[in-house]
């Protein structure tokens, strides 16, 4: 009798847990749109939620600590004219973030450091481009200020922000409704699904089709597509029998899939959610009550089905959080928050370990904040992979980072605090100074984050000595 064997993967044994109810944000009303975006968006400062407004569209923005009880006349983001459909926040600068909405527009917002005191309404940019909503929005992963929106006109528009100019329309590529859009690793290229059942690969800056694969998946119901890091193309769709499924592809030649999996007969369309570090791919079905997770290798069959993290509750729309936003001390690998009807719940994903040490195996260094490129670089030609950085030690934001800023950056261009124009100055008369006091900045904030690790790792072996004693003592 042959033994199955089962195969090794040290994130087998993943497991996702809701946080307290004292940690949800609660009494939020979440949008009602019938739009298939995740109406969330997360960064390692802020939390982004798409909400139901009068005369207009809004969405809330609140600091990760913000939990609890949400009040009814907690400030909103509240410029668009038309409901908001999709939000997504600058992988290189966590106070800025960009919404597209029902109005034909986009907007482009700065947050203030400590978030909103008062109702913002004037964005730092409008991009207007677009002659019907704008459904998809979403940033180059490695240029600064290079913007994508797609809209229900069946247009692409690749934007500078700096300047405000659209500078790539892809107006004749889709003949019906895109419902996703992503940046491959690099931001060279562009994976499309289109109501048309076909999944297009385009470079942008050549305006050109590379590949493109007809009925990726038959149903007619919405698809999605996403770049992994090694360049293949993973979908989720439906069957010709509604069966909803997956699909792993070669970029370079998309007419036989790699795998296919059907899944179950739900119809919710499923938000697939990657993270490039670990090859694993949560996939979040509206309407669901579950998020199931596959690791993707180079081995047969595969996409490998690792569990399903359960609850009662449907989702209405999911956040995810970048890597660096992650408990490293707690061999968290995945943050998700979930919208139900009036809350937003945040959920762990684990890796359980024994060891209180870093695990390196499960944090190779990750994308960072700062860009690659500057915007006129990438439409120049030039492309860049994205700069990566360790998590040993945790992500510490800096401050001074926004101070680096290119000239014709209008996001930067407002007047400077009276606590930020001192270090300007400086900046000018002396960077051989600044350098130093920057360096040796970080290496006092290494070594406060060194020996607080210290600290929190004695607290524990303190707490379980004393259990342990106090066991004896009984």
């Amino acid at each position: 009798m042959s033994r199955r064997v089962v195969r090794q993967s040290k994130f087998r044994h993943v497991f996702g847990q809701a946080v307290r109810n004292d940690q949800c944000y609660d009494d939020i009303r979440v949008s009602r749109v019938t739009w298939d975006s995740s109406f969330c968006a997360v960064n390692p400062k802020f939390v982004a939620i798409i909400i139901d407004a009068s005369g207009g569209g809004a969405f809330l923005i609140l600091p990760l600590n913000k939990t609890g009880r949400i009040d009814k006349a907690y400030p909103t983001v509240c410029g668009h004219t038309g409901p908001v459909l999709d939000i997504d926040w600058c992988p290189h600068n966590d106070h800025v973030i960009a919404s597209g909405s029902e109005d034909c527009t986009v907007m482009v917002w700065q947050i203030p450091e400590n978030g909103l005191d008062a109702a913002l309404s004037e964005p730092v940019v409008v991009l207007e481009g677009h002659s019907k909503r704008v459904g998809i929005v979403s940033w180059h992963p490695t240029a600064r200020n290079v913007l994508l929106s797609a809209g229900c006109d069946n247009q692409v528009v690749i934007w500078n922000v700096g300047t405000g100019e659209a500078m790539i329309s892809l107006d004749d590529m889709h003949p019906d409704v895109i419902f996703s859009v992503s940046w491959s690793r690099n931001g060279s290229l562009l994976c499309t699904a289109c109501k048309d059942k076909k999944v297009r690969i385009i470079d942008p800056r050549k305006k050109k089709i590379v590949t493109e694969k007809d009925k990726a998946h038959e149903g007619a119901r919405p698809m999605r597509a996403i770049f992994l890091a090694d360049g293949n193309i993973f979908t989720t769709g439906f069957s010709r029998m509604s069966e909803r499924q997956l699909a792993l592809w070669k970029s370079d030649n998309m007419d036989e899939p790699i795998c296919v999996q059907e899944m179950d007969s739900s119809n919710g369309v499923l938000l697939p959610f990657y993270d490039p570090d670990t090859s694993i791919v949560y996939l979040c079905g509206k309407g669901d009550s579950s998020i199931r997770y596959f690791e993707i290798t180079d081995e047969a069959p595969f996409v490998h089905y690792l569990n399903t993290f359960s609850t009662k509750e449907p989702q209405r729309g999911m956040g995810y959080m970048p890597k660096r936003g992650l408990d490293v001390n707690k061999c968290e690998i995945a943050r998700f928050y979930k919208l139900h009807e009036r809350k937003c719940e945040p959920i762990i994903m684990t890796v359980p370990r024994k060891s209180d040490l870093f695990q390196d195996d499960l944090y190779p260094d990750t994308a960072g904040p700062d860009p690659a490129l500057e915007a006129e670089e990438w439409f120049a030609g030039k492309n860049g992979g994205p700069i990566l950085i360790s998590l040993k030690d945790g992500y510490v934001s800096t401050k001074n980072r926004d101070l680096k800023v290119v000239k014709t950056n209008i996001l930067e261009s407002k007047p400077a605090t009276k606590a930020e124009s001192i270090p300007t100055i400086q900046k000018h008369a002396s960077p051989q100074s600044t350098v130093k006091m920057e360096d040796k900045l970080e290496e006092v904030l290494r070594e406060f984050k060194s020996l607080r690790d210290r600290v929190i790792l004695q607290d524990r072996r303190i707490a379980r000595l004393e259990d342990q004693v106090s066991k004896v003592a009984m």
